[in-house]
């Protein structure tokens, strides 16, 4: 274990982190909203939390094993959501306990959206801007970007990549040195979020409205700047808009590479065909609108069939690919169709996308092997290969994903009886560690729309629940093994 060389990356990333506490600050010049102050300390604070970890092991630069990626994924993360913190505890208004402004801050970090602040209508611009960025940062993930930006990393960039990256297949490049991958995947990232600002501002939104929003939309985070979230805006075109880029940011980033790319080549449309994981998700989604829907208007719940069909649609998809906006309060709609949702959100996005949940690829990798074991208890003797497209899949990584599914499982349940314990309700306690682990946010109840309810004590807990949502479980669960520790 190379300590002093961890430490020496945590440092350059800490110093590159703090950067982003200027931007918010210019929105506070450009507005006058009187925030500049706390990010400007805040900035200074974590610039030398940074290099009072870099400068005693700058000369340290000894080559990163499997192990140290992970550790310096884990422990970064831990320590960015603390530096992030700050200039929520800096700030007058809103006034946040030290548990709500962690949870706040992890929760814009691990794309969640669980959001503990009410009023954001009335918030300074800057406050409500970090948010949002935060959120967009944490989307791609900022062990990603500093891979392609930083060549102070050196040669342990693949490292830190598959213990960041989401997927069962995390050592798939799509391109020969990883830090052209992390770049190509940071292009694509960039060009959905300008892509989005602008449908969203010839929509109607303002300026600042359509580039934040195009943050949290792109990441599939949620956040918005408005206690009403897209609904405040009641338009379709920008609901539209939204289930739009949450269907592409909820595919994995290598297909979109692959399909720009190829442009003008290829089919593109072929290429997305042909993806096995693609094809599972359209089909999720297409199957949950359209359950959904013949129940809305079975029940004449809002004015009109079109209504109907528009909620459903929007809901459908922020919840199914864990962003949690909101147009309606789904919680209350009527029959099965919110915790159908609910249930949706395990399913989650594509692996290799900023969604959270399960993945869609785990969820057909699972549903293969359940196709398979019927047809070997018809024919015991049957060889049958589980093939991913026209590839015969590893039995190591089927192996793989059940033990994942079994982690998932163990800390699933660890988190809701320790949120029990704090005090919470079952119900209520079942959806906010739900709504934390699959980085979803929203839930049904009392944490329907915010986690204003939730006892300090459970937010603490809330929040090891999205890092372990956000890093997949096994990153941090590696940590507590003794082998993980042995030279």
């Amino acid at each position: 274990m190379h300590i002093l060389s961890i430490i020496r990356i945590i440092g350059i990333l800490i110093m590159c982190f703090s950067g982003t506490m200027l931007i918010p600050a210019f929105v506070a010049l450009i507005y006058d909203d009187g925030g500049g102050k706390a990010f400007m300390q805040a900035f200074v604070l974590s610039l030398t939390v940074g290099m009072l970890l870099w400068w005693p092991c700058h000369h340290h630069k000894q080559e990163l094993r499997s192990r140290d990626g992970f550790l310096i994924v884990v422990a970064f993360w831990f320590v960015l959501g603390g530096l992030a913190t700050l200039p929520l505890l800096l700030f007058d208004s809103p006034h946040l306990t030290v548990a709500s402004a962690v949870f706040e801050a992890f929760s814009g970090l691990t794309t969640t959206g669980a959001t503990v602040m009410t009023g954001l209508d009335n918030l300074p611009k800057a406050i409500l801007f970090y948010r949002q960025f935060l959120q967009w940062l944490g989307g791609m993930g900022i062990i990603v970007l500093a891979i392609a930006i930083i060549p102070l990393l050196g040669i342990g960039g693949m490292q830190l990549y598959r213990a960041e990256m989401s997927g069962p297949m995390k050592d798939q490049k799509i391109q020969p040195r990883i830090a052209e991958t992390a770049k190509a995947l940071w292009f694509v990232y960039f060009f959905l979020t300008m892509s989005c600002t602008l449908a969203y501002w010839l929509a109607g939104m303002t300026p600042f409205d359509a580039l934040t929003h195009s943050f949290s939309t792109v990441s599939i985070g949620g956040f918005s700047t408005h206690d009403a979230s897209i609904g405040y805006f009641n338009s379709s075109a920008i609901n539209f808009i939204t289930v739009i880029f949450l269907w592409i940011s909820a595919c994995n980033f290598a297909l979109h590479f692959r399909a720009f790319s190829t442009l003008g080549r290829e089919n593109i449309l072929k290429i997305y065909t042909k993806d096995p994981e693609f094809r599972f998700f359209m089909s999720i989604q297409i199957l949950l609108i359209v359950t959904c829907t013949l129940v809305m208007i079975s029940h004449q719940y809002f004015d009109s069939s079109w209504q109907d069909f528009e909620q459903v649609v929007f809901q459908a998809v922020s919840i199914s690919t864990t962003t949690g906006y909101t147009t309606s309060n789904f919680a209350e709609w009527p029959s099965f169709v919110p915790m159908l949702l609910i249930i949706a959100s395990f399913i989650g996005g594509c692996a290799g996308s900023v969604g959270g949940g399960l993945r869609v690829a785990r969820i057909l990798v699972l549903y293969l092997q359940g196709a398979r074991e019927l047809k070997r208890f018809v024919h015991p003797n049957l060889v049958y290969p589980i093939k991913w497209g026209k590839n015969v899949l590893d039995e190591r990584v089927i192996g793989s994903i059940w033990a994942f599914f079994s982690a998932y499982l163990l800390v699933f349940t660890i988190c809701l009886l320790s949120v029990i314990a704090c005090g919470v309700e079952p119900f209520d306690a079942f959806n906010v560690v739900l709504a934390s682990i699959n980085n979803l946010g929203p839930g049904l109840g009392s944490v329907s729309s915010n986690m204003t309810a939730m006892p300090d004590s459970a937010k603490w807990v809330l929040t090891i629940a999205m890092v372990c949502g956000r890093l997949e479980i096994f990153t941090l669960l590696a940590l507590f093994t003794p082998a993980f520790w042995k030279a």
